[in-house]
C-alpha cells in the first residue's frame, strides 16, 4: 500500500473518550496482571490509531496548505490534540497508581513510568483550552510563512525558492535575495510580533496554572528532560562560548579571505567559495536514485529501509507553491511508516535532507517493534543524534551527488556543523530570556536577540539591513514559535555526531554497529543512557567539547580551500 492509499477517517473525539474511559475503568478494576495489561494494550492501540490519523492530516496539510479539506481537518486536529493528551495523561495516572506497576516495568521497561511521571507534571485538564489556542497560533505562524509570494527575478517565489539565490556567487544577487527574504518578515512584522506575543502569554498562563514560576521548567518537563535542567544547559552554553566561538571566528575570517573580502556581510555567510557552493548535479529523481544506491551499499538495514520508503511513496521532497516551509520526519504508527517531508531547492541542503531526515526515519523504522508510542522516538536531543550522524556515515557516497565538487561539499559540511553551534545556543539563550520575562515587549525581545547574537556571533554584520540589525532575524526560526526550547537539542546531538565522524574514520564498522544499536533502542531509554550505549561522550561534561576539536580542526586545516 502506498502513502496516497493510507485512508484518513476523522477520529470523533467524543466517541474516543467514551471508549477510552471505559478501558480505564476496567484497568482500575482489574484483578490480575493479564487483565490489566490486556486493557492497557487496548488503549495503546486506540492511541496509536488516533495519532496516526492526526499525522496523516498534518502531513497532507503541510504538503498543500491551500487544500480546503485538510485545512479544516488541521483545525480539528489542533482542537483535538489537547483532548487526546488529556486522555493520555489520565492513562499515566492509571499506570502510576496500579498495583501492577512491576508488571508494566517487566513488559515495557522502567523508562515508560519515568516518562509518565514527568508528563503529568506538565499537563492538567484546565489547560486544554490554552493548549488549543497555542496550537491555533502555531498553525497561524506556519500558514503565514507558507503564504510568502515574493516577486524575484521575474517570478513569484516562496521563501524556500529564494535560497539558491542567497547562495549565488554574484554578491549583488545574494544581497537582493536576502533583502527579499527578510523583507517578507519586515512587511509582516506586526503580525509575527502579535502571534509570538500571544504564544508567550498563553504559555506563561499555562505554566502558572500548573504551579510553575514560568514556562521554562514546564517546557523542560514537557520535553521529558529527565537528566538535566536549565543550569546544566547554561553551563553547556558557556562551553560553546569558550571553545567553539573563537574557532568559528577563525573559520569566518578564513572564509572572508577565501572570498577575497575584507569582511563578511550577512549575505556572504552562505556562500563558501568564489566558484560557488557545491550543489547536486542532477534532478530530484536522480537524487533519489542515487540515494537508493547509497543506502543499498551502506548496509543491509539501510537498503531494506530506503526501499520501503521509495516503494510506499513516503517521501515528498520537491518545493512547490502552497507547501509548508522546512523539512521533517514523522511516523504513522498504523502503517509502521516513517514519512519524510522537505523542499528541494537545488542546493546541498537537498542532500542534507536525504541524509538528515533519513537518519530520523531509519531510527523509527529500526525501532518500530516497540508497542508503546513513547518509544517510537526518543527525546529530541537523542533523536538528532540519529539524523546528524547519518550525515557523516554517508560521506563515502557524496561523490554520487556532488561529483567533482565532493571535497568542496565535505569541507563545507564539516565546517557548517561548527558554525551552527553558536547560533543554536543563541536560540536557546533567547528563549530562556523570553519565558523568564514574559511581559517583555516585542522591541525588548528583538533588542535582546541582537545582544545575544553579538555575544555568540561577534562577526555578524547586517550591513544596511535595518530590520535584522535591530533583532528581527529570529522570526524565520520555526522552532521559536512552534516548538519552544526544542533547539539546544540540535547542538547537543551535533557534539555527539561529531564523535561519530571521528569514530567512523578511525573505527569503521564498530562505529556503524554502535549507531545501528542506538537506532534500535528507539526511545526506550533517556538521553544520557542512550549516549553511553552508543559509545559516545556526555556533551555536558566540560572535557567533551575540547576533546573532539583537534581532529576536526586537523581535517579542516588539511584542506587547501583556496583552490576550491
Amino acid at each position: 500500500m502506498k502513502f496516497n492509499d493510507y485512508k484518513y477517517v476523522r477520529p470523533e473525539m467524543a466517541e474516543v473518550k467514551e471508549e477510552v474511559l471505559k478501558i480505564f475503568e476496567e484497568m482500575e478494576k482489574a484483578q490480575s496482571k493479564d487483565d490489566f495489561l490486556k486493557k492497557m494494550d487496548e488503549f495503546i492501540k486506540i492511541r496509536l490509531h488516533v495519532e496516526s490519523m492526526f499525522q496523516l492530516v498534518e502531513i497532507r496539510h503541510s504538503i498543500d496548505t491551500k487544500d480546503e479539506f485538510y485545512d479544516k481537518e488541521s483545525e480539528y486536529v489542533d482542537m483535538s490534540m489537547p483532548e487526546m493528551q488529556d486522555l493520555t495523561t489520565r492513562f499515566y495516572h492509571v499506570i502510576l497508581n496500579t498495583p501492577f506497576r512491576n508488571d508494566i516495568e517487566d513488559k515495557y521497561g522502567r523508562h515508560l513510568l519515568n516518562l509518565a511521571e514527568l508528563s503529568i507534571k506538565a499537563f492538567r485538564p484546565e489547560i486544554i483550552e490554552d493548549m488549543q489556542e497555542e496550537n491555533r497560533l502555531s498553525t497561524e505562524y506556519s500558514k503565514l510563512v507558507a503564504s510568502a509570494s515574493i516577486n524575484f527575478e521575474g517570478e513569484e517565489r516562496n521563501l524556500s525558492a529564494l535560497v539558491p539565490f542567497m547562495e549565488n556567487p554574484e554578491r549583488s544577487i545574494r544581497k537582493a535575495a536576502y533583502e527579499a527574504y527578510s523583507g517578507f518578515f519586515k512587511e509582516n512584522e506586526k503580525e509575527f510580533d502579535r502571534i509570538y506575543d500571544e504564544l508567550v502569554k498563553v504559555r506563561h498562563k499555562m505554566a502558572r496554572k500548573l504551579g510553575y514560576d514560568n514556562y521554562v521548567q514546564m517546557a523542560y518537563d514537557g520535553l521529558l528532560r529527565t537528566e538535566y535542567g536549565p543550569e546544566e544547559v547554561k553551563t553547556y552554553r558557556e562551553a560553546i562560548l569558550k571553545h567553539i566561538v573563537p574557532l568559528v571566528v577563525k573559520l569566518r575570517e578564513r572564509q572572508a579571505k577565501r572570498l577575497g573580502l575584507d569582511e563578511l556581510k550577512y549575505y556572504d555567510e552562505a556562500i563558501e567559495f568564489t566558484t560557488g557552493n557545491a550543489v547536486p548535479k542532477g534532478s530530484p529523481e536522480w537524487i533519489i536514485d542515487n540515494g537508493r544506491k547509497m543506502y543499498e551499499e551502506l548496509s543491509g538495514e539501510t537498503k531494506e529501509f530506503f526501499d520501503f520508503m521509495v516503494e510506499h511513496n513516503l517521501l515528498d521532497l520537491v518545493n512547490k507553491k502552497g507547501k509548508q516551509a522546512g523539512g521533517y520526519c514523522t511516523y504513522i504508527a498504523d502503517f509502521k511508516s516513517p514519512f519524510i517531508f522537505s523542499n528541494f531547492n537545488g542546493t546541498s541542503g537537498d542532500i542534507d535532507v536525504l541524509t538528515h531526515e533519513a537518519g530520523h526515519a531509519f531510527q523509527v523504522f529500526s525501532s518500530r517493534h516497540y508497542e508503546v508510542p513513547e518509544y517510537s522516538f526518543p527525546t529530541y536531543e537523542a533523536c538528532e543524534i540519529h539524523s546528524m550522524s547519518m550525515e557523516f556515515f554517508t560521506w563515502p557516497w557524496m561523490n554520487l551527488f556532488f561529483e567533482e565538487d565532493t571535497e568542496k561539499y565535505k569541507f563545507s559540511h564539516l565546517q557548517g556543523t561548527l558554525l551552527f553551534l553558536p547560533y543554536g545556543v543563541s536560540v536557546d539563550e533567547f528563549q530562556h530570556f523570553v519565558y523568564e520575562n514574559p511581559d517583555a515587549t516585542p522591541e525588548e525581545r528583538k533588542t535582546m536577540w541582537r545582544k545575544i547574537e553579538k555575544k555568540y556571533l561577534p562577526l555578524k554584520n547586517y550591513d544596511d539591513n535595518e530590520f535584522y540589525d535591530r533583532g528581527g532575524f529570529w522570526f524565520k526560526q520555526l522552532h521559536i514559535f512552534t516548538s519552544p526550547f526544542y533547539y539546544i537539542d540540535y547542538t547537543l546531538a551535533q557534539v555527539c555526531a561529531l564523535q561519530y565522524f571521528i569514530r567512523s574514520r578511525n573505527e569503521g564498522d564498530k562505529a556503524w554497529d554502535d549507531y545501528v544499536a542506538l537506532c534500535k533502542e528507539g526511545g526506550s531509554k533517556p538521553f544520557l543512557q542512550l549516549v553511553e550505549l552508543a559509545g559516545l561522550k556526555n556533551p555536558f561534561v566540560p572535557e567533551t567539547i575540547p576533546s573532539i576539536l583537534p581532529e576536526i580542526e586537523a581535517y579542516l586545516d588539511s584542506v587547501d580551500d583556496s583552490k576550491m
